[in-house]
């Protein structure tokens, strides 16, 4: 079977972490970790009235083959949280998305909104070096992990005083997240594998999750009408990033979108 984009990007971040771990131990980045300050809290964030507005910065979209303008970064991240954007998001792959995890140590030291190292997690390492950049949340895919392996990094992620959000793509993927013990689940519309998105995703998988979970849209998100259809099949959260990267004015965007979760109309909001 041939490779899809999402092997290759886990193959590359598989090389690109045991080459980092050559020059920082996990030892080393273990101790680092733990000597930074606490977590910013993201659960009392996200359970706010509202549909939450969380603001991905991301430099380049390998499904939409997209290379999006962000020069600066902390610019673009102040911005968001002046709009609104309760939680801000920075996609740390390299080889794919060009980001890295500078910019997640640059956005946390611009805002004081929850920061999320959006990457692609698959070793202990990862956890405590996202801790060390400054983040409060990651992500956990649970297409990328076995069972046990997602069980022992959400227990980790956690350990360390952060959240995650667990990815899922299907009613399969959300059924192992919960039983993983996540407290906040993503439902995401886009696939990586085909290149698709598919919105229908979320109102097809959310209503199954227990009341107790957050419930996060990602992806498809880009005017104020996708947010309200979202948090209208239950969202909590929906995350907004390609089309925020790419708009000349993202202040105005994540305003609108802002206004529209906390709309009365906006079935999160009553």
């Amino acid at each position: 079977m041939m490779a899809t984009l999402f092997d290759n990007i886990l193959e590359g971040v598989i090389a690109d972490v045991a080459a980092r771990e050559e020059v920082v131990p996990f030892k080393e980045i273990k101790r680092l970790s733990r000597n930074v300050p606490p977590a910013r809290d993201v659960l009392s964030v996200l359970q706010k009235p509202g549909c939450c507005v969380i603001a991905e910065i991301k430099r380049a979209d390998p499904v939409t083959n997209h290379v999006m303008p962000v020069a600066d970064p902390a610019t673009l991240a102040r911005l968001c949280e002046e709009s609104g954007a309760c939680i801000i998001g920075c996609q740390t792959e390299g080889r794919r998305f060009n980001g890295s995890l500078e910019d997640v140590r640059t956005v946390k030291e611009n805002v004081s909104a929850p920061v999320w190292c959006k990457s692609f997690i698959v070793d202990p390492y990862q956890v405590h070096e996202a801790r060390y950049y400054g983040a409060d949340l990651v992500a956990l895919q649970v297409a990328a992990l076995e069972q046990d392996r997602l069980v022992a990094l959400l227990d980790r992620v956690h350990s360390l005083g952060m959240e995650a959000i667990v990815e899922v793509a299907s009613e399969e993927e959300a059924d192992r997240g919960v039983t993983a013990g996540a407290r906040i689940i993503g439902v995401d519309a886009r696939d990586m594998r085909t290149r698709t998105i598919d919105r229908g995703r979320f109102p097809l998988i959310a209503p199954g999750l227990p009341s107790s979970v957050v419930k996060v849209a990602l992806s498809g998100v880009s005017t104020p009408v996708d947010l309200m259809r979202y948090a209208g099949a239950g969202a909590d959260a929906v995350v907004v990033g390609e089309a925020l990267s790419r708009s000349t004015t993202p202040d105005r965007l994540c305003r609108s979108l802002v206004a529209a979760g906390m709309h009365p109309a906006c079935p999160s909001a009553r």
